[in-house]
């Protein structure tokens, strides 16, 4: 038989409720997302939570391909212009009022961050 200690009502210990946290980060420029997204990390592990990414998930490429010409006449000439959309997942499991710490570093200009928390 397993002994179970019964706890008395109203003695429980209060702890914490602990929420998986995903961060979205979405930039154009490579360089700024990184540094947020390695800033974020070292926050979180500062404060001993679980920390999994930065996750880079696949780059979107927006082409846009158009006539140089604007009236139509001479030689077919094309342009063609490109945005690249970079994207970064960074997953933690913490308490909801210890994101709010971590998120409050300074964020690179160009840089969206997303932020979902969901009951573990």
């Amino acid at each position: 038989m397993a002994a179970k200690a019964a706890a008395k009502p109203g003695l429980e210990e209060e702890l914490p409720q602990v929420h998986r946290i995903r961060i979205t980060l979405t930039s154009k420029n490579v360089k700024n997302l990184e540094k947020v997204s390695a800033d974020l990390v070292r926050g979180a592990k500062d404060k001993q939570l679980k920390v999994k990414g930065p996750v880079r998930l696949p780059t979107k490429v927006l082409r846009i391909t158009t006539r140089k010409s604007p009236c139509g006449e001479g030689t077919n000439t094309w342009d063609r212009f490109e945005m690249r959309i970079h994207k970064r997942l960074i997953d933690l499991h913490s308490p909801a009022d210890v994101v709010k710490q971590i998120t409050s570093i300074s964020i690179e200009p160009g840089v969206e961050v997303e932020v979902t928390i969901a009951d573990v």
